[in-house]
């Protein structure tokens, strides 16, 4: 029991940097692992009504299988977590979104009538699109290139001169705030949608809209995870070597 007494206090964010396997188990409860992964299985069940024996049993069964071949995001270096972030999930929300601002526009002209949700969700959606685009933007302008900077500084023994925001934490919890009020938003668009299955009446334009806003939230949670919960507190503890 003193196991499980001690995963009850363990932060769900942490269990799923640990190993991602885990974030399945978190989902399947309807709990949010990345934008609020800072607290721990014991509070969450206590909000939530769940039973914590039987979740931390759930979880235990996953950390105890055969691992697959899951990547272990935790090992990599800081920098290339970075580029991953970038290249991989920057670049697929900028992507997505003028798609799925093409098709929510297309829904709310042919069937938005029936179904007039479908303008809170464009409303929504379009407000994550600018938030986004802007977030994205200062992450790799301000944020990543000066967590590369402690890296090469590292690398090669050198100093760092303090950068004009003060300390990495203070664009950090900016950033974090900003992941937030997305978490926050897309679980509007998930109820509004009922957890993105389309209506009876649904042609395929719809379905494969609900599709695509499900695979963006999904994209985003791991977006987020990778950088709450790995990328940001390795920032900050790479930083602390400084001074």
């Amino acid at each position: 029991m003193e196991v499980i007494s001690n995963n009850a206090q363990k932060q769900i964010g942490q269990f799923v940097a640990d190993d991602f396997r885990t974030a399945a188990v978190f989902v399947n409860y309807g709990i949010d692992f990345c934008c609020r992964g800072h607290r721990t299985v014991e509070e969450v069940c206590q909000k939530n009504g769940i039973d914590t024996n039987e979740l931390l049993d759930k979880l235990d069964a996953v950390l105890s299988s055969k691992a697959d071949q899951s990547i272990d995001y935790k090992s990599w270096p800081i920098d290339l977590l970075i580029d991953y972030i970038e290249k991989k999930h920057h670049r697929y929300v900028e992507a997505k979104i003028p798609v799925l601002k093409q098709f929510l526009d297309k829904l709310c002209r042919v069937h938005g009538e029936r179904h007039p949700e479908l303008f809170k969700i464009n409303e929504l959606f379009t407000a994550s699109a600018g938030e986004l685009a802007a977030h994205m933007k200062k992450e790799e302008l301000i944020l990543f290139p000066f967590v590369k900077k402690m890296v090469d500084a590292t690398m090669s023994q050198n100093a760092i001169e303090a950068p004009h925001f003060g300390t990495v934490e203070n664009p950090i919890e900016m950033m974090k705030h900003e992941h937030d009020n997305e978490g926050v938003r897309f679980r509007e668009i998930a109820e509004l949608t009922n957890n993105y299955n389309p209506p009876a009446d649904a042609c395929n334009t719809f379905r494969v809209t609900y599709a695509m806003l499900e695979e963006f939230e999904q994209d985003l949670h791991l977006h987020i995870h990778l950088e709450n919960n790995i990328l940001f507190p390795n920032a900050v503890k790479l930083e602390k070597q400084f001074s």
